[in-house]
């Protein structure tokens, strides 16, 4: 009788790897502010909406998000109308409600209401299909906070420079 060889077994486990889209970064808000902690929340959106979203006709500059009534709303985004769309077209900057479990909302306010922070949208992503925002649990910098960060910048990009020319 043949004895039978153990062949080793690769580990097939699924990857949970599903790809990203960015569509929009909200750069004036890592301007503004310092980012203390990021959430990912989905987003309550309209069919024309996400159309709009995927043709990336997105715009955070200025917007945030507040909780009321024991949910988080994202207020002051502008999703331009679809071009395509009739007269069932969405209003561009209505609020929507942003997707969390009730455990992530409890701690959210929680922060915001003691510690004086802000929720701010950092970026606007497509994830498997579905649209997504990454919040940023912010507090505000001072003046001499963002010459500091532009100095810091500046300085960076002259070391790069220098080592670029070698």
């Amino acid at each position: 009788m043949a004895k039978k060889t153990a062949t080793p077994q690769k580990n097939t486990a699924p990857t949970n790897h599903v790809p990203i889209k960015v569509i929009t970064v909200n750069r004036q808000a890592y301007h503004d502010y310092e980012v203390e902690r990021t959430i990912e929340a989905g987003i309550e959106l309209m069919g024309t909406e996400i159309k709009s979203i995927r043709e990336g006709k997105v715009q955070l500059r200025g917007s945030y998000a507040m909780s009321r009534k024991g949910e988080i709303w994202l207020e002051n985004a502008n999703i331009a109308l679809y071009e395509h769309g009739n007269r069932y077209n969405h209003d561009p900057i209505r609020n929507r409600r942003l997707l969390l479990h009730r455990r992530e909302i409890n701690q959210l306010e929680a922060r915001i209401a003691t510690k004086g922070l802000t929720l701010v949208p950092l970026k606007l992503y497509l994830k498997g299909g579905h649209a997504k925002v990454e919040l940023g649990l912010c507090r505000g910098k001072k003046l001499y906070d963002k010459r500091e960060a532009i100095a810091k910048r500046d300085v960076q990009r002259d070391i790069e420079r220098v080592v670029r020319r070698g």
